[in-house]
Formats: structure tokens, sequence, C-alpha cells
């Protein structure tokens, strides 16, 4: 009896852990969405209420549209800076995707001459505070002529996530035996072939994880953008966000709206990739 009490109490100590941590990542992003379909009034009258008396859909189309009163330029602006992020987003996560691929590759297969010390120094460039890079950089692409540029961005991102991904799918490259690329090679695959037949399709959930924390990292960043940006050509969303708050006046309503469209791209770049990394779990599970 002493036994199953026991594991009755530590099933709901379980449960009620569980529900803490679910409404603590879930009640903030929920309350997001609640101040988005809300109006200013909802907002700051003194019985503060969980669910707005009219709910409105206004706040979205002043985003979409630019039309919002006193925040109208900052909203009008809301869609290209949207776009902004979407490329240099999805160009970071492809190119740090594809070199960092091969690059890993490399370190984990091949033995070459100052294999650890560029692999070292590979991650000791993420290391670096990104305020002791700033400088540097800024020079760098001021005589690039690439400051306030898509392309400068794309570069700068790049630095920092690329040896992300090396050091990720490295870890996932290590754990695949080398048999398999020796069979296949034995069979007259060349070492291409061989990669693409082979590591590609076992590496599936690194690589789906990979795309995820890539875009993840890139789409959020915000202290290069906000130095290297001056205008709508390369204003990124995460920089616009703050202007809403400062530079056009207060207006949380606009903010949260804002917050809760911005937050919709990584989530569903987590959606798409998600089945690829519960297949791969899957796979490796009833393989073992």
């Amino acid at each position: 009896m002493k036994v199953r009490t026991k594991k009755k109490i530590g099933r709901v100590v379980l449960y009620v852990l569980v529900v803490a941590i679910v409404i603590w990542t879930v009640a903030p992003f929920a309350w997001l969405i609640i101040a988005s379909i809300s109006t200013k009034k909802d907002l700051i009258t003194l019985t503060l209420k969980w669910l707005p008396e009219t709910p409105t859909l206004e706040n979205y189309k002043a985003m979409l549209f630019g039309t919002s009163g006193n925040t109208t330029d900052a909203a009008s602006q809301f869609m290209q800076a949207m776009i902004n992020s979407l490329i240099v987003a999805a160009v970071v996560t492809a190119i740090s995707l594809i070199i960092g691929l091969l690059a890993s590759y490399a370190y984990s297969r091949f033995r070459f001459r100052g294999k650890s010390t560029l692999m070292n120094i590979t991650m000791f460039t993420r290391m670096l505070p990104a305020v002791a890079l700033i400088i540097p950089l800024y020079i760098i692409l001021i005589r690039m002529d690439l400051l306030d540029s898509l392309t400068g961005l794309i570069i700068t991102h790049l630095s920092f996530v690329m040896p992300y991904i090396v050091w990720i799918m490295k870890g996932y490259i290590d754990g695949i035996p080398v048999e398999l690329e020796e069979s296949a090679m034995i069979d007259g695959c060349s070492r291409l072939r061989a990669f693409a037949k082979i590591i590609l399709p076992v590496a599936a959930t690194g690589l789906a994880a990979t795309v995820i924390f890539a875009f993840i990292l890139s789409w959020n960043e915000f202290f290069y953008a906000v130095n290297f940006t001056k205008t709508l050509n390369s204003k990124t969303l995460s920089v616009l966000l703050t202007e809403f708050s400062s530079k056009f006046g207060p207006n949380f309503v606009l903010t949260s709206t804002a917050g809760v469209i911005a937050s919709l791209p990584p989530v569903l770049v987590a959606l798409i990739f998600q089945k690829y990394i519960i297949s791969g779990l899957s796979s490796g599970a009833v393989k073992g």
C-alpha cells in the first residue's frame, strides 16, 4: 500500500510540474495573442480582463495594410521588414547548411594537417562576444560598400550561424558508421555519391534540426541588424519591433500584434521539419 501511495503521489507531482511548465511556456504567448485582438482601452483599464469585450482584427489589418493611427509609418514598414527578415534568414540557412554540411563531413571523415586547429578556430569565432566584433565588422562592411544592405547582413549572420552548423552536423556524422560508406564505395559508388545516398538520408534528423536552429538564429538576430541597417532597404523585423515603442511612440497593442505575426515563420519552419525529426528518431528506434 505504501509503495502504491508513493507512486500515486509521485505521479501527481509529475503532472503538476508538467502543467506548471506548460502554463509557464504558453502563458506569455497566449497573452500576446489576447493583447493583439484588444484595444488600448482594454489594456489600460484598472480591472484587467483576460478576454477583451469586443475582440478586433483591426490591429492585424494595420500591420498588413499599414493603417494604424499614430504609428502609421512603423506599421507601413512591417511587411517590407518581414520580407527582409525572410530573405536574410532563408539565404543564411541555405548557404550555412550547404557549406557547413560539407565542412562537417570533411572534419568527421578526413585526416589532414591542422584539422584540430581549424576546428578549434571555427568554434572560437563563435565564442567571441558580438560586441567585440561590431567595430571590425562595421569597418569591413563600409569598405566593401555593404553597409545597410541585405548582402551585408547575410554575410554577418553567416559568421555566427555557420560555426554552429559545423559543430552540430559533425556530431551527427561522427555517429554514422564509416562502414556504411565503405560498403557503398566497394559496390561502385564514388565518395560523393555515397555521401548523397548514405550520409544525407541517415543524417536527416540532424539536418532538420539544423535547419530549424539556423533559421531561428538568423531570424531573431538583433544586435548586428540594429547597428548595420539604417533604411527600409535592409531593416529587419527584429529592429522594426522596437520602433513601435520608441521612435513612433508606445503602442503595446500593435507591438503585440507584430510579435504574433513575427513568431509565425519560425513556428512554421519548426512544424514543417518536425516530421523529419520524428521520422528519423522513429527509424533509429526501430533499427536499434
